[in-house]
């Protein structure tokens, strides 16, 4: 029974590798919320599509620009409804945009993923959306921001890593750098950079290695991620140490390690959670624990990577 059970566990990673480190939660109904638009976008010969949050504004002053990338498997909708930040764009005021990956799967340098194996140029589409909703609204330039969860946590690296020109800031969630793209990230300006990861994720080890056991590309360690974007924003090495406050006794705690001293008054920071999986902190439990791991509710993933975003513009 228990070579069965772990039989069962390993198929089931193995086909969440195969998928572009899959995620499972499944958004029932589509359903658009106040203020959200569904539109889309022609670039290299497909028609790509996403939601857009804008909250109801005073003013004309310009506004940040929020953009949410999905896991593998996973689409716009969902990563709004697991993420909220929607909510939190109504209460701070910020657009948010939740784009779609082709066939569920983002371009994020591993080389595993459907959309890397069609050649579709995921970064020209980013920066293709960026143009068009800045047309569409009053985005402040300076203030557009990148975030997403696994496989698209990794592609938010990706964009830090070849679309510096646009992208300020960046939140990636579970997700660590692609091997592929450690050796040529070479970010044209400083981009500051959040990672909030788990040390019991089984999908992405925080050690390195091959995402999901097997079969879904290679990426680089926590650490190793942490030391290339110290290196490339030229901060300080020896980071400020502090624990978030417990909210719930739910077997997590959430170590935040802070680098000062960047260039052109960028950040690194790194959130470490002992005891949490492959989850979006503060957000629902998307799979079983049994598959992903624990999702801690002593953070709000959402409301750590705004307030981190608000502090960073590209003047600054």
């Amino acid at each position: 029974m228990i070579r069965r059970r772990w039989l069962a566990l390993f198929l089931i990673l193995s086909i969440m590798a195969s998928l572009g480190s899959l995620y499972l939660y499944r958004h029932s109904g589509d359903v658009l919320h106040n203020n959200d638009v569904r539109a889309s976008i022609v670039f290299g010969g497909l028609t790509r599509t996403y939601i857009v949050h804008t909250p109801k504004l005073n003013g004309t002053a310009p506004i940040p620009l929020v953009l949410a990338f999905h896991g593998g498997g996973g689409t716009g909708a969902g990563m709004a409804r697991l993420t909220h930040l929607s909510q939190l764009a109504d209460k701070y005021g910020f657009i948010v945009a939740y784009p779609d990956g082709y066939m569920r799967r983002w371009a994020d340098g591993r080389g595993t993923t459907a959309a890397e194996r069609a050649g579709v140029d995921d970064v020209g589409f980013v920066s293709a959306l960026i143009d068009q909703l800045s047309k569409q609204n009053q985005i402040d330039p300076t203030r557009v921001y990148a975030t997403g969860i696994s496989n698209g946590g990794f592609f938010s690296l990706r964009l830090a890593c070849e679309l510096s020109s646009k992208i300020t800031a960046v939140a990636a969630v579970a997700a660590t750098l692609p091997q592929n793209l450690s050796d040529h990230c070479h970010p044209q300006k400083p981009v500051s950079i959040l990672l909030i990861h788990g040390t019991d994720d089984p999908l992405v080890p925080a050690s390195g290695g091959v995402v999901g056991g097997r079969i879904g590309g290679e990426v680089i360690s926590l650490n190793a991620t942490v030391n290339l974007w110290l290196q490339a924003d030229a901060c300080m090495l020896t980071p400020d140490v502090t624990y978030a406050t417990e909210v719930v006794n739910d077997g997590t705690r959430v170590k935040i390690e802070t680098f000062a001293s960047c260039k052109n008054s960028s950040a690194v920071i790194l959130y470490v959670i002992e005891g949490v999986g492959h989850t979006w902190p503060g957000g629902v439990q998307f799979s079983p624990e049994s598959v992903i791991g624990k999702t801690t509710h002593n953070i709000d993933a959402g409301q750590v990577i705004w307030l981190f975003f608000q502090k960073h513009s590209l003047n600054a």
